[in-house]
């Protein structure tokens, strides 16, 4: 964090201008600061009777937004409205086509510790620690309070990276807890990218920094750079063991087990680690492997205190798939009921987990012969996830928003199926197989091995190719 005498008071004519807080007064009396005009009066007050170009201004006030000169102009018309000391005497003069200059006396008064409460002092640090802690509960609520924290944070310590990293991840998070929503919170997420790109060019040699970009990469499309970007972040900070975990989960195959395997040893018994190991293991095909690692995130779970952004969420939906690939619906039917009971503890994937277990429910009751529980196991699970679009493929519906050629193949699959036309399911799986082929590195298809409504376990001789795609792309 910076330290006090970075923080300088600037006086200048009848005006004091405090850098630390953005705060104007003018013969004791505050006056009103808007705007962008606290960020272009500190770079103007910091380079007094220097030039200062264009673009020094716009990414001191606008940062990465786009802006137009006008915009410029009007903001610095206004901040000389606001501090003229007398008629006629300019305070910011325009340099034509380079820049301008601030013209006026400043004196800059360096500030002591003394000036300080210790309050003062530990006030930033305790804000980031209390809204770090928000945000690993990933309870929604918790999360729109740290946003509201760091947004506090961002506007009383602009220059600081810590700050623009809480708020890139609050608001990354928010963007999550409407992933599955029409539409989702796109809004939040740019907002995210903006502060994680400002705290990595902040400070470079902040993990955290690079791992809350990569993290945000990942979540606008850009996996490639997202990896890349969480690399550097473990490169820079090994022994972090939440770089490692997001890199797992940003990546796929070897890759996310090796860096799960990293997770937990820096974190042991880390439920999140776990899941993401038998996520890989269940593309490979390893179910009884997979299942081990599930229920070892169980065992974790069980051991803490409370709610956690690495608690159990999800762990049962993935392991009553594996339970029902195994052949004992009655169990996968539990293990789904069990899922069904985390939908009120306010964690921001509980309610798309909950569709997803009513989505499988569904599919059991339906290979049980049981047509009308699986039909309103379907519609509690579009009931949660309106665009959910196997279970409305299952319910004879057509998708809601564009799918991945994967995606699309499975979900055509699970439609025919539901229809009870299994004389195309060798055409489906051609479709699928040539799907994963042409797909780029990721985990596309991964959970194909135990689909519940298409059971591909059941028919190795129609599945094979398709299985041995989804399988070789985890390796």
């Amino acid at each position: 964090m910076r330290g006090p005498v970075a923080d300088p008071l600037y006086s200048f004519g009848s005006f004091v201008f405090d850098a630390r807080t953005g705060t104007l007064t003018r013969d004791n009396v505050p006056v009103k600061l808007s705007g962008r005009q606290p960020h272009l009066l500190a770079l103007f007050l910091s380079r007094a009777g220097a030039l200062v170009s264009h673009a020094e201004l716009v990414a001191a006030a606008w940062g990465n937004v786009a802006t137009s000169p006008n915009s410029l102009e009007q903001a610095i018309s206004q901040l000389r409205k606001v501090i003229a000391c007398s008629p006629g005497i300019p305070s910011i003069v325009n340099v034509h086509g380079h820049g301008y200059r601030f013209v006026l006396e400043v004196t800059r008064i360096l500030r002591r510790e003394a000036q300080y409460t210790l309050d003062e002092l530990l006030a930033p640090h305790r804000a980031f620690l209390e809204g770090r802690a928000a945000l690993d509960t990933l309870e929604q609520g918790a999360i729109a309070r740290a946003r509201s924290v760091f947004e506090q944070q961002t506007s009383l310590v602009p220059d600081e990276a810590w700050a623009h990293v809480g708020l890139a991840n609050a608001c990354a998070l928010q963007f999550e807890t409407t992933r599955a929503q029409l539409p989702p919170d796109t809004a939040s997420l740019a907002l995210a990218f903006e502060h994680a790109q400002q705290a990595c060019q902040l400070n470079p040699r902040y993990g955290e920094a690079w791992a809350t970009l990569g993290f945000v990469l990942e979540r606008v499309g850009r996996r490639d750079d997202g990896v890349a970007a969480l690399r550097r972040a473990v490169s820079l900070e090994s022994d972090n063991w939440r770089h490692h975990l997001r890199l797992s989960a940003a990546s796929w195959g070897e890759e996310r087990l090796r860096e799960a395997r990293r997770t937990l040893a820096l974190m042991s018994g880390q439920p999140m680690a776990h899941w993401l190991a038998a996520s890989v293991l269940v593309a490979r095909q390893a179910h009884d492997e997979a299942a081990q690692e599930l229920r070892m995130a169980l065992e974790a779970s069980d051991g803490e205190a409370g709610a956690s952004a690495f608690s159990g969420i999800a762990v049962h939906w993935l392991l009553g798939l594996l339970t029902l690939a195994a052949g004992d619906t009655a169990g996968a039917l539990g293990h789904f009921e069990c899922e069904l009971a985390h939908e009120g503890s306010g964690h921001l994937y509980a309610r798309e987990c909950a569709a997803n277990s009513w989505y499988a429910t569904g599919a059991a009751r339906f290979h049980a012969g049981d047509q009308a529980g699986a039909v309103a196991a379907f519609r509690e699970a579009v009931l949660r996830v309106p665009a959910h679009p196997l279970a409305r493929a299952a319910l004879g519906e057509s998708p809601l928003t564009p799918l991945s050629p994967v995606d699309a193949a499975i979900t055509a699959a699970v439609g025919r199926a539901a229809r009870g036309d299994d004389d195309a399911a060798a055409l489906e799986a051609f479709a699928l197989e040539q799907a994963l082929a042409d797909a780029a590195p990721g985990n596309a298809g991964w959970l194909l091995s135990v689909e519940p409504m298409l059971r591909v376990w059941s028919r190795s001789d129609v599945w094979a190719g398709a299985r041995m795609r989804s399988r070789r792309r985890a390796a």
